[in-house]
C-alpha cells in the first residue's frame, strides 16, 4: 500500500489542523496509508520582527512549498490566512475545507474578567490593528508574534492587557474558554480564508484521495475573498479583510481597504456564487475609489 505523506509546520495548531484533514481522508479512504510530515519554516524561527519586516506570509510556506516540489511530501495543510497570494503553478492548490468559525476574539489574561486599558492589546496584523484603533480609541495596539501558545504565555505573563486572536484556532486547540468576547464580522472583519484549511499539492496528482475533505461553500468564499485581496495587491502588512458568505446561490462579499494615507473603505457586493471572483474584483476597484472614515 502506497503511504500519502501529509506535510505541516509543526505548531501544535498546524499539527491538528493538519490531523483534521487526515481524519477525513481516513474516514472516506480508510485503505489509505497516511503519515505526517512536520517542520519549522522560516517564519517560525524568526520571532523578534513584524511579517512585513521580515518578508511576508511567503516565510510560512517556504520549506513546505519545497518538500512538496522535491516530493518529501504529497500534500500539504495551511491555513487559508496565512497563505500568500502568489502561488507556484507547479504546486497548485487543491481546494479548501468547511470554514470553522471565522470571527476575531479578545483573550484576556487568565483570572483577568476586565480590560487593563493601561496595557496594549496585542494583535498580529494591520488589518486587525486599524479596526481596534477604531473600536478601543485611545489604547495602544502593539505587535505580537508567536504561535497561539506563545502569544497566551506572554499575555499571562503581563505583556498586554489582551490578545485578538481567530476563534476558529482558539476552537481547534480546545482553549474556547480563554474567549471573553466575540467580535461580529462587522465589528472586525476577519481575514481573507479565515477559519478555512487549505489543501496545496503537486500539479498533475490524483486528488480523489481529497473528497471527503474538500467543501464547495468553502472553497468558494476562500477563492472570493482572495481575488478581493489579491485585486488589491494585498501582502501580510497590507490592511486588508473580505469576508463572504453563501447562501444559496448567492454569494455575499464584505470587503475592508485602508490606502497609503490611511483613509479606511469598506462595502460588500452581492451576486451569483459562479460570478464570485469577479464580483470581488469590482467591489475592489470601487473601494479603491472611495474612503470612509475609520468605523464607519
Amino acid at each position: 500500500m502506497n503511504t500519502i505523506r501529509i506535510g505541516s509546520r509543526e505548531s501544535k495548531l498546524a499539527v491538528i489542523q493538519s490531523e483534521l484533514v487526515m481524519d477525513a481522508i481516513r474516514t472516506a479512504h480508510p485503505d489509505i496509508r497516511l503519515e505526517l510530515v512536520t517542520m519549522k519554516t522560516t517564519g517560525d524561527k524568526i520571532l523578534d520582527r513584524t511579517l512585513d519586516q521580515i518578508g511576508g506570509k511567503g516565510l510560512f510556506v517556504k520549506e513546505l512549498d519545497a518538500a512538496l516540489l522535491d516530493g518529501r511530501v504529497d500534500f500539504t495543510v495551511h491555513s487559508c490566512k496565512d497563505l500568500p497570494m502568489d502561488i507556484d503553478e507547479r504546486i497548485p492548490l487543491a481546494g479548501f475545507t468547511r470554514r470553522e468559525d471565522p470571527r476575531d476574539v479578545l483573550v484576556l489574561p487568565q483570572g483577568v474578567a476586565e480590560l487593563d486599558r493601561s496595557r496594549p492589546i496585542g494583535c498580529a496584523s494591520a488589518r486587525r490593528t486599524v479596526q481596534l484603533r477604531a473600536l478601543f480609541p485611545g489604547m495602544e495596539i502593539a505587535p505580537v508574534r508567536g504561535n497561539v501558545l506563545t502569544r497566551l504565555r506572554k499575555l499571562d505573563e503581563g505583556q498586554y492587557s489582551a490578545l485578538v486572536l481567530a476563534a476558529a484556532g482558539l476552537k481547534r486547540l480546545g482553549l474556547e474558554e480563554r474567549i471573553a468576547r466575540y467580535f461580529t464580522v462587522d465589528e472586525l472583519l476577519p481575514a481573507a480564508g479565515q477559519g478555512i484549511l487549505a489543501v496545496q499539492a503537486r500539479a498533475g496528482e490524483d486528488l480523489s484521495c481529497l473528497d471527503g475533505v474538500l467543501d464547495a461553500d468553502g472553497t468558494a468564499c476562500a477563492l472570493v475573498e482572495r481575488a478581493f485581496v489579491r485585486a488589491l495587491d494585498g501582502g501580510c502588512s497590507s490592511p486588508i479583510a473580505a469576508h463572504a458568505v453563501v447562501e444559496g446561490e448567492t454569494i455575499t462579499i464584505d470587503g475592508l481597504y485602508v490606502d497609503e494615507q490611511g483613509r479606511v473603505s469598506r462595502d460588500r457586493r452581492s451576486g451569483p456564487r459562479e460570478q464570485g471572483e469577479e464580483l470581488a474584483r469590482r467591489l475592489a476597484e470601487t473601494l479603491k475609489g472611495g474612503c470612509l472614515c475609520p468605523g464607519k
